[in-house]
C-alpha cells in the first residue's frame, strides 16, 4: 500500500483552486462597455449607499495624504475621499465611469482628483501612475491573475492598502436566480484573496461590512433594472419572472417608490494591511 506524506497548508495551491472556482461561477464579469452603459445610473444609486460609510470609516485619511483608487467607477469613494485628502488618482477601465466622476467632481468644485483610463493588467507606470500613501480597490478584485493584482496594489500603496471582496453570493441574490430558472454558483470570494495574500507573505486584517437588508427604489422599473444587472442577456420571459420575484420581496410602497427586502443580506470583506518601510513581504511559495 502506497503511503503519501501528510498534507499541510503549504501544499494548497490557492491560485489553482480560485481558477477552478472561477470556471464554475454562475455569472460573467462585466466588460468596460457594460459599465459604460451603467455609469450614470450606478453613480446615482450609490451616493446614499451604506457601503460608502462602512468602507470610509476604516481609512486613515488626512489632508496631507494621497490615495490611489483602483476600479474607481463613477467616484463612489474617490469623491468623498477627495474632500479629506491632498490628492486622489482614480483608475478605471471604463472611460464613461471616469467621465461621470469628472462631472461630479466639477459639480463639487473638487480639483484634486486625477483620472487615468487603464486596467489592472496595464503598465501603470507607462500611464504616469506613481505609488500613493494609501491604495484602495473597492469591489474590484474580479481579475484572472489575483496574485499579480495583489502584488501590484501592494507595490503602489506606500503606507496602507485597503481592498474589499465578495462574501458568498454577494452582490447577487440566489432567490432571483431561482425565480428566473437559472442555476447559480457564487464563484471564489474573499477567502481565496486572504489566503493568496498569506502565501505572498502579507498578513492582512479582515472586517466584515454588512449592508442593509431592505433597499428602496424610486420605481418598479428601477428595481427591475437593478436586479436585471445580475444576469447576462436576460430575456423578456425571465424579466417577467424577475418582476414577480421583486413583487414577492416588496415590503412597502409609497407612490411609485417601493422597498424590497433582499433574501440575503449583502456582505463584503474589507481586507487591509499597513506597510512597514523596513520590511518587505517574503513570498512563502512561488
Amino acid at each position: 500500500m502506497t503511503e503519501f506524506p501528510p498534507q499541510t497548508y503549504d501544499d494548497i495551491d490557492w491560485a489553482t483552486l480560485r481558477n477552478n472556482a472561477l470556471k464554475k461561477k454562475g455569472w460573467r464579469n462585466k466588460k468596460a462597455k457594460d459599465w459604460d452603459g451603467k455609469a450614470r445610473s450606478f453613480a446615482g444609486r450609490n451616493k446614499s449607499s451604506l457601503y460608502i460609510d462602512l468602507f470610509l470609516a476604516h481609512l486613515p485619511l488626512g489632508e496631507d495624504l494621497t490615495v490611489l483608487d483602483i476600479g474607481s467607477g463613477p467616484g463612489t469613494l474617490a469623491i468623498p475621499i477627495a474632500r479629506k485628502v491632498k490628492a486622489v488618482t482614480a483608475i478605471d477601465f471604463s472611460q464613461t465611469m471616469l467621465d461621470t466622476l469628472t462631472e461630479q467632481a466639477a459639480a463639487e468644485q473638487l480639483a484634486n482628483i486625477n483620472t487615468v483610463h487603464c486596467a489592472w493588467e496595464d503598465d501603470w507606470q507607462v500611464h504616469g501612475i506613481q505609488p500613493h500613501d494609501i491604495a484602495i480597490a473597492s469591489r474590484a478584485m474580479g481579475v484572472k491573475d489575483l496574485a499579480a493584482a495583489l502584488k501590484k496594489i501592494d507595490e503602489f500603496g506606500r503606507q496602507y492598502v485597503f481592498l474589499s471582496d465578495r462574501i458568498g453570493p454577494t452582490p447577487f441574490e440566489i432567490g432571483a436566480f431561482e425565480a428566473v430558472g437559472r442555476p447559480f454558483a457564487p464563484g471564489p470570494d474573499y477567502i481565496y484573496t486572504l489566503n493568496i495574500l498569506y502565501t505572498l507573505g502579507i498578513h492582512a486584517n479582515v472586517r466584515i461590512l454588512t449592508l442593509e437588508r431592505d433597499i428602496t427604489y424610486d420605481s418598479l422599473e428601477e428595481a427591475i433594472a437593478s436586479y436585471s444587472w445580475m444576469f447576462n442577456d436576460i430575456n423578456p420571459q425571465e424579466t417577467a419572472a424577475l418582476e414577480q420575484y421583486i413583487a414577492r420581496q416588496t415590503i412597502g410602497r409609497d407612490g411609485r417608490r417601493l422597498t424590497v427586502r433582499r433574501a440575503t443580506v449583502p456582505q463584503w470583506a474589507l481586507i487591509w494591511w499597513q506597510k512597514d518601510p523596513d520590511e518587505r513581504p517574503v513570498t512563502r511559495k512561488s
